[in-house]
């Protein structure tokens, strides 16, 4: 699964400690806790922002043919998926393309078959050797501020209830 580490800090980091000590479903802590992020996550799409709130950068396609950045297929935001049990979770996807989009890329493509790239920009057809192309980060994977807040709110809660 492709996914980014966030190690948790300070005020959450001590709730999730004093779990430790504490006769709690960790797991169900844990799949709580994924869920929410899971769901956050798969919710950038439709705000197209990173998790700090940066709107993403608009795609070409989204800009020429309407629509929006990342779900023309929406292939990549369903395969956003939660893994969770007592010690730790992940929230990440499959999808060998979704570490471009996460971190953005630059690459050279070279025509496979022949000697030229063929391709349309705007009303005419064009030729090339290679082509060289840099596709932006739109980070869709990480913890937001409201996400943190979420996780502590869920950890206070049962702390507080014991």
């Amino acid at each position: 699964m492709s996914s980014i580490s966030v190690r948790i800090e300070d005020e959450t980091n001590q709730l999730l400690k004093r779990l430790d000590d504490m006769d709690v479903d960790k797991a169900g802590v844990m799949n709580a806790i994924a869920e929410g992020l899971r769901t956050s996550t798969v919710e950038r799409f439709q705000a197209q922002e990173t998790p700090e709130g940066t709107k993403w950068e608009e795609s070409r396609r989204a800009r020429e043919n309407g629509g929006k950045t990342l779900i023309r297929t929406s292939a990549l935001r369903a395969s956003i998926k939660s893994e969770s049990n007592s010690t730790g979770l992940a929230v990440g996807t499959n999808l060998i393309y979704a570490a471009t989009h996460q971190f953005g890329d630059e690459r050279t493509i070279r025509a496979k078959h022949g000697k030229y790239l063929k391709f349309k920009i705007g009303d005419r057809f064009v030729s090339k050797p290679s082509v060289r192309v840099t596709i932006p980060a739109r980070p869709f994977l990480g913890i937001s501020e409201r996400d943190d807040e979420e996780i502590k709110e869920i950890l206070e809660e049962i702390v507080r209830e014991r």
